[in-house]
């Protein structure tokens, strides 16, 4: 190598200096622009400059997208909150209009029958299985509830009667139960009846109306209330309506099937009648 600029220094040197001539020259011709090695350099240096803009273009993308999706999820985190807050507000207005209802239905009730003493109460279960209907209410012994107490719904309809009772519970056999059996009254008629569960029945929701005074008529939707009579149950309470007249297996008898006035299986508040006048 130091041979070689040893031997060709001179004309190494004629050779830049030319270049620098061409160059001078140029930038003469073309004023504004740019020379050779200026061009080149924009060559090479244009595509690492546009590299590193794209890269800082989409940093800023990215960064701005991230600050945006974190706005958005802010914000419908908020909005969930301020959603859950206003259902449950509508679910409480929902429930105290609820609970209105039932105490103003109760006090139209207590207008109707002064000589009912009630005690309000919860049902907290249900019977889980076939061979019975029942209720368990949050009411025992220490609020006065006693076996045999009828039970109503806030409308006044008979729901059942108390059968065990806890000191702090009571189980309320209902008026579909296959135990069932009070005396009934027919309110367009007049007619005394008797009320029986029947276990076939009890699975439709429904139970028996019997030992119908001969000629009596009958039509479907006809009111049937408790009698009073013998004084173990209080009268006029509302059982249900005749849905259909069936004459029995020894074709000598008929009997209606009547379909309970309250929501047995939908009930979620009930009132025990722990007092009464005895009706003779």
């Amino acid at each position: 190598m130091k041979d070689f600029f040893k031997h060709n220094g001179i004309l190494i040197l004629i050779i830049a200096l030319l270049l620098a001539a061409i160059t001078f020259v140029v930038s003469l011709f073309f004023g504004g622009t740019a020379n050779p090695v200026s061009n080149l350099l924009g060559v090479i240096t244009t595509p690492v400059r546009d590299g590193i803009n794209a890269i800082a273009t989409w940093a800023e993308d990215l960064y701005t997208s991230a600050f945006e999706t974190d706005m958005i999820r802010e914000e419908n985190e908020r909005l969930k909150q301020e959603n859950a807050r206003l259902q449950e507000e509508a679910r409480e207005g929902q429930a105290a209009a609820r609970e209105n209802e039932r105490l103003r239905n109760l006090m139209g009730l207590r207008e109707k029958k002064r000589d009912l003493v009630f005690e309000s109460a919860t049902v907290t279960a249900r019977s889980a299985d076939n061979w019975e209907s029942t209720l368990t209410i949050s009411k025992g012994s220490s609020m006065g509830i006693a076996p045999g107490d009828c039970v109503v719904d806030d409308y006044g309809n008979l729901v059942g009667v108390v059968g065990e009772v806890g000191l702090n519970y009571a189980t309320v056999v209902t008026v579909i139960d296959s135990s069932t059996n009070m005396g009934a009254l027919l309110e367009r008629t007049d007619d005394a009846a008797i009320l029986e569960g029947d276990f076939a029945l009890m699975g439709e929701g429904k139970l028996k109306l019997t030992y119908l005074p001969e000629n009596t008529e009958l039509m479907a939707g006809d009111q049937v209330l408790t009698s009073g009579m013998g004084g173990v149950y209080p009268s006029g309470l509302v059982v249900g309506h005749i849905e259909e007249v069936h004459t029995d297996e020894s074709g000598m008898e008929q009997y209606a099937v009547l379909v309970p006035e309250a929501d047995l299986a939908g009930v979620k508040q009930v009132f025990v009648i722990t007092e009464f006048d005895i009706v003779e």
